[in-house]
C-alpha cells in the first residue's frame, strides 16, 4: 500500500453509491486517503436524490460528475470497492478488492436512499479504521 492509501469506488453509473462512498470517505479521512470513484457506464449526472441526502450531512456532491472506469484508475488504487452491481473490474496483483452489496438508489426517493447512505457511511468508517 502506498504512503497515502488510494481507494477507488466503482458502480455502473457512478451517479449514486460510488459517489456517496467517495464523498463520505473523503470527508472522514480529511486528506489521509486519496479517493476516486468511477463507473463502467457513467450517467449524465449525479442522481438528484443522492445530492439531496448528501446535503443533509453537509456534503455537497452537486458539482461532482460521473467518470468512466479506466484500467489506469484501478492500477493506481490500493483498494478497489465495487458496489454490488456486478461490474467487471480489471484485476491487478497486490490490490485489495471488496464488493459491497448495496441497493441501487436509482429511481428511489430521498427517504429510500437515506438507509443506503447510512449503510455506506458505516462501511466507509470501518474501511478508514483499517487504512489509517
Amino acid at each position: 500500500m502506498s504512503a497515502t492509501p488510494e481507494v477507488l469506488f466503482v458502480c455502473v453509473h457512478n451517479a449514486g453509491r460510488s459517489q456517496m462512498a467517495a464523498a463520505l470517505l473523503d470527508h472522514h479521512a480529511q486528506g489521509a486517503v486519496a479517493v476516486r470513484s468511477a463507473g463502467s457506464t457513467p450517467a449524465e449526472e449525479i442522481n438528484p436524490a443522492v445530492v439531496e441526502v448528501m446535503n443533509e450531512l453537509g456534503l455537497d456532491v452537486s458539482q461532482r460528475f460521473p467518470k468512466k472506469l479506466t484500467t489506469e484508475s484501478v492500477d493506481a488504487s490500493d483498494v478497489v470497492i465495487t458496489m454490488g452491481c456486478g461490474d467487471a473490474c480489471p484485476v491487478f496483483p497486490g490490490k485489495r478488492y471488496l464488493d459491497w452489496q448495496l441497493d441501487d438508489p436509482a429511481g428511489k426517493t430521498a427517504e429510500q436512499i437515506r438507509p443506503i447512505r447510512d449503510d455506506i457511511d458505516a462501511r466507509v468508517r470501518q474501511l478508514l479504521s483499517e487504512l489509517v
